[in-house]
């Protein structure tokens, strides 16, 4: 690859992450707002503790595969997320994020949250293992 060729592609990587810091943002507000629906609300709570948590499903120091999740999963939960939400809310909760731009924090309550969704997925797990064996 050349060197204006990988230049333009960081640039492109780096856009698609603003992009994304930014729908995250808006997605954070939208799910606040009370005309959001109960299941899109937490869909998006979900998505979002999972983007916030410093925990992963794949830890970011195995080699590609740590940034893979990152790559793959946040993404795909935002698309859902943001299909779920109604567009007049959605619109107002872009527009209140452009106006508005914030960072946001790493958060200890979504890292709990995704230690109880894995908990519980571990739990599932073993119990199918356990009835499938008899």
């Amino acid at each position: 690859m050349t060197d204006p060729a990988r230049a333009g592609l960081w640039a492109r990587l780096r856009a698609f992450a603003r992009h994304l810091k930014a729908e995250l943002l808006a997605l954070s507000l939208a799910a606040r707002d009370p005309r959001t629906p109960s299941y899109a609300r937490a869909w998006a709570l979900l998505v979002l503790a999972y983007a916030l948590s410093p925990i992963d499903l794949i830890p970011d120091f195995i080699p590609v595969l740590g940034q893979l999740d990152d790559l793959l999963l946040v993404p795909a939960g935002l698309w859902v997320a943001l299909r779920l939400i109604p567009p007049e809310v959605l619109a107002d909760a872009r527009r209140e994020a452009a106006a508005h731009p914030q960072k946001l924090a790493r958060s200890v309550v979504g890292a709990a949250l995704i230690v109880l969704v894995y908990a519980a997925l571990v739990v599932l797990a073993w119990a199918w293992c356990r009835a499938r064996s008899g």
